[in-house]
């Protein structure tokens, strides 16, 4: 296996950039200032055409002019020059390139042509790039800053791609002040040649790294993005925001970076079948990550609550429990322990309400280590912690009571050793989240920080943050995927889509369409092609009463309300009847179809169609008539293993119909997981089906029977 290119272009060891002048003003200063500014090591090549220092530094006037090929050339130049650029880095010998110019694919098809030029010329000299369109790049160990804003000097844990170079540069102030550090992060822009699949797989290797978070507008190399994310993610946690789905963010993103953006539903499977957290903000998404990337993992569901107020006690309860955690009242040991300490009207339950108290070790110390050690909780929230700033919040009306002044008393409360405090969760191995309404202007909010113990600003906040930690516990917790073997392609199948295709067909009909999933051993219902009433009333007798009556023809793609199908059909006369009305109903003499009468009230869909980057994803969910309308679905990526088909089953709201149900059976999972699983093979080994509807698919008893079929055929496999 090749290495990651990013290696090297994370950790250059010299660097040319062009762009770069004395004026302050231009981008490409500010990202050399940051070169400069923030410690990079390494040699550092300005090259300028007319300025012979730049930056303090001597410029060279053109590429060819260095005195070595640097390790990484960074372009923040005209578009029109950046062609000519890199053949010129090609050619001394530079591998590695940013290009922090737009104009490119972005903005329509003269900018695509341009940025496959960019392409070709990097082929050419075998060099590797990030952008065009990009805004630079992050490794705080090195260290390296290559983005407009000034770096933490602590090194972080957090791995950052984006596809917003914004998340990588606007931001750091705001991260600054919430204690928040990256360890590497990568602008990704267009990803001409470069992409965020190759971040994050670069991010999963650095061992720095130890939570990862995604910015993502759309994929194009969907099923390799899946593979590697399920090599990291039972170890290291990744979380993602997606906004190319709906309609407007699609349209967004696609004037942003030309991403290829899919349905918002498809993401949600695809991240579930990666293993990716999933969420929907870049404040939850820095702050989540932040908390997974600093805590020790979650063991278990059980939270700990300490306040000293009953509303946000309440309010972390509420959300952590909707998000799958409990909060179990505490032994009657744990709470004599408790009830030591706090007065006799407050609360040693689970939430521990203090109500008011003005002793804050108490709150952040004495009472979380009594929880902490017995071993009673998985994870802890404390609400309220707050020193300096509650006492200039107070000091206009308690001054004149106290015998000393407010900058003596912040001065004091800033000296306070808060280490016992702030080493709890490393004591005992159990993640900790404060919740605050104070900043870090308070001394302990800024203690918490400066020893990455987040601190939020809201009590749900905390609590949903505590809550993807035990989405990653879920994910460790999963299943081994175990990649599944591609049956071999069946040849009657082959045949009947080949003779489908040169008829003209734009789909096959019901008939083709379950010879093909019996072929690849999908349970179908028996079933009976005919073309006179005589032929009918003959098929019937040999299935067996009730049947089914349908038309069958390839152009008629949905049957129900349109007089073309009969249930529960008892007679060979009302065979015989509903054959006449059905040819009438439809107007001419198409085959009619005679199937057997499922007896089962459970009805599901299976589905595949075609999504770019992606190739066939499969659909499962509620079936039936009501399938649009209660839109109970889920979708993953072909192929499927066996552990991901279940996974789909247990991922739709109405999953308990699965089970044990109103005194019918448990269904079968093996077998539907076996079915959904198999659909993927066959959109995988035959392209020349763009889409697969199995409506419904019927339970009988325990059995998954699949009773109608819909395949259209694409013209260009």
């Amino acid at each position: 296996m090749s290495e990651n290119p990013l290696h090297l272009l994370m950790n250059p060891q010299s660097i040319a950039t062009v762009g770069a002048s004395n004026n302050w003003q231009k981008m490409g200063t500010m990202q050399s200032l940051s070169i400069l500014k923030d410690g990079f090591p390494g040699k550092f090549y300005p090259i300028h055409p007319k300025e012979k220092v730049v930056l303090g530094h001597r410029a060279y006037r053109s590429v060819e002019s260095l005195p070595e090929a640097p390790d990484l050339a960074m372009l923040v130049v005209p578009t029109n020059q950046v062609i000519s650029l890199f053949e010129s880095f090609g050619k001394i010998g530079t591998k590695r390139a940013i290009v922090i110019s737009a104009g490119f694919k972005e903005i329509g098809a003269a900018g695509k042509n341009l940025e496959n030029k960019l392409t070709e010329v990097a082929q050419k000299y075998g060099m590797r790039f990030l952008g065009p369109n990009c805004m630079g790049i992050i490794n705080s160990q090195l260290p390296l800053n290559l983005t407009v804003s000034v770096l933490d000097k602590r090194p972080g844990y957090l791995g950052m791609a984006t596809q917003s170079g914004t998340y990588i540069t606007q931001t750091l102030d705001y991260l600054r002040k919430r204690g928040i550090r990256f360890s590497k992060a990568i602008s990704v822009g267009n990803e001409a040649n470069i992409d965020i699949v190759d971040a994050l797989e670069y991010l999963g290797e650095d061992k720095s790294t130890r939570a990862i978070i995604l910015y993502i507008e759309g994929l194009r190399r969907g099923r390799h993005f899946i593979e590697v994310a399920q090599k990291i993610t039972p170890h290291k946690p990744v979380l993602a925001q997606y906004v190319g789905g709906s309609a407007s963010g699609k349209r967004a993103s696609k004037s942003h970076t030309g991403a290829m953006a899919g349905p918002d539903i498809l993401y949600d499977g695809i991240f579930k079948q990666a293993g990716i957290i999933r969420l929907h903000s870049i404040e939850d998404l820095y702050a989540h990550g932040w908390t997974l990337a600093t805590q020790p993992p979650l063991k278990g569901n059980r939270l700990g609550v300490v306040t000293h107020s009953g509303g946000p006690g309440t309010a972390i309860s509420h959300t952590a429990d909707r998000g799958g955690m409990i909060v179990p009242p505490f032994s009657e040991g744990l709470q004599k322990r408790i009830r030591q300490h706090i007065a006799v009207h407050a609360s040693s339950a689970n939430p521990v309400d203090m109500t008011f108290t003005t002793d804050t070790q108490l709150l952040t110390q004495t009472i979380p280590q009594l929880v902490m050690e017995s071993k009673e909780v998985d994870g802890v929230i404390i609400h309220g912690p707050m020193g300096s700033s509650w006492i200039k919040e107070t000091y206009p009306h308690v001054g004149n009571l106290i015998d000393i002044s407010l900058d003596k008393l912040v001065e004091f409360l800033d000296s306070m050793d808060l280490s016992e405090m702030v080493s709890l969760p490393w004591k005992y191995e159990i993640p900790l989240a404060i919740s605050c309404f104070s900043g870090r202007d308070d001394n302990y909010v800024k203690a918490y920080e400066d020893h990455d113990i987040p601190a939020f600003d809201s009590p749900e906040k905390a609590a949903r943050a505590m809550v993807s930690l035990l989405r990653h516990k879920e994910i460790r917790d999963r299943k081994a995927i175990v990649a599944p073997k591609l049956p071999r392609k069946n040849k009657k199948a082959a045949v009947l889509i080949q003779e489908a295709m040169e008829k003209g067909q734009k789909a096959l009909d019901e008939y083709q369409g379950k010879q093909i999933l019996s072929a690849y051993g999908i349970p179908v219902t028996r079933e009976i092609l005919v073309q006179t009433e005589k032929e009918a009333a003959m098929a019937a007798e040999t299935i067996g009463f009730p049947v089914v009556v349908k038309a069958c023809c390839w152009q008629i793609m949905h049957k129900t309300g349109e007089g073309l199908l009969a249930l529960n059909v008892q007679t060979q006369a009302d065979v015989q009847k509903r054959f006449r009305s059905i040819r009438k109903a439809v107007g001419s003499d198409v085959p009619i179809l005679i199937q057997e009468q499922i007896a089962g009230s459970r009805e599901f869909v299976i589905g595949m169609t075609r999504f770019p980057g992606f190739g066939p994803c499969l659909l499962f969910g509620l079936g039936g008539i009501f399938t649009e309308a209660f839109a109970d679905t889920t979708f993953r990526a072909a192929p499927l293993s066996l552990t991901e088909a279940r996974e789909m089953i247990a991922d739709i709201r109405a999953k308990k119909l699965t089970g044990p149900f109103r005194k019918m059976p448990a269904v079968d999972k093996a077998k539907l997981c076996s079915a959904i699983q198999t659909v993927g093979f066959i959109g995988l080994l035959h392209p020349e089906i763009a889409e697969i509807d199995l409506n419904p698919v019927l339970i009988e008893d325990d059995r998954p029977v699949v009773v109608d079929a819909l395949m259209l055929l694409s013209p260009f496999p």
